[in-house]
């Protein structure tokens, strides 16, 4: 197949066709991974032999900034999707989600969890401690949503479904625990008209 195709009209740009795009995050995949990366939005995560790919198509948080509500104004604004991000990424360097069980002092690295940090890189003892800290801000009552959001990568109707609430109330309880999440990163939305806001960093607490 052609990899590229010139465009119609006077100037006629050169540009990737359909299997140009494919060849393309084909050869930018990691070994091996050539088929999932053509179709898939691949992203590296980890550090050396803990390196793992993640699909970040598959993020709920994801999903809800894209998604419009019946304002027309996306689900989740920038800032909270951020803080969202930047949660997921401190959890993937502090190797947590492999040993996390459902209570969440089993994470802590303070000493008062069960966590050995014998051998921890430097690394990854400051993402768990920031970790800790984002959770003591967010309170208890939001922490445990944040983290299947962000840690297990759960869907919206999973959540619900295991705690049991109603239809549709995960994402009013998840944009409210990651506007809290912003809060205490220092991201704070500036609404700039009806369909959209910006993010400013005005403070960096964590």
């Amino acid at each position: 197949a052609d990899l590229a195709l010139r465009e119609p009209g006077p100037r006629g740009r050169i540009v990737l066709s359909i299997a140009g795009r494919a060849r393309l995050r084909r050869g930018d995949a990691p070994a091996g991974e050539a088929f999932r990366g053509q179709n898939l939005d691949l992203v590296v995560e980890g550090e050396g032999t803990e390196r793992r790919l993640r699909d970040a198509a598959e993020s709920p948080i994801a999903w809800m900034v894209r998604r419009r509500g019946r304002d027309g104004a996306p689900l989740l604004d920038r800032a909270s999707f951020e803080a969202g991000e930047r949660l997921r990424r401190d959890i993937t360097t502090g190797m947590l989600m492999p040993r996390m069980g459902i209570d969440w002092t089993a994470i802590r690295v303070d000493g008062s969890g069960p966590r050995d940090a014998a051998g921890a890189s430097d690394t990854m003892m400051a993402a768990r401690a920031r970790v800790d800290r984002a959770m003591d801000a967010v309170g208890h009552d939001l922490s445990g949503l944040l983290i299947d959001l962000c840690g297990h990568v759960k869907g919206l109707e999973r959540i619900e479904e295991e705690r049991r609430w109603p239809a549709r109330s995960a994402k009013v309880v998840a944009k409210i625990a990651l506007g809290r999440l912003a809060e205490h990163y220092g991201l704070q939305r500036e609404a700039i008209g009806p369909d959209h806001a910006r993010m400013r960093l005005w403070r960096d607490r964590a």
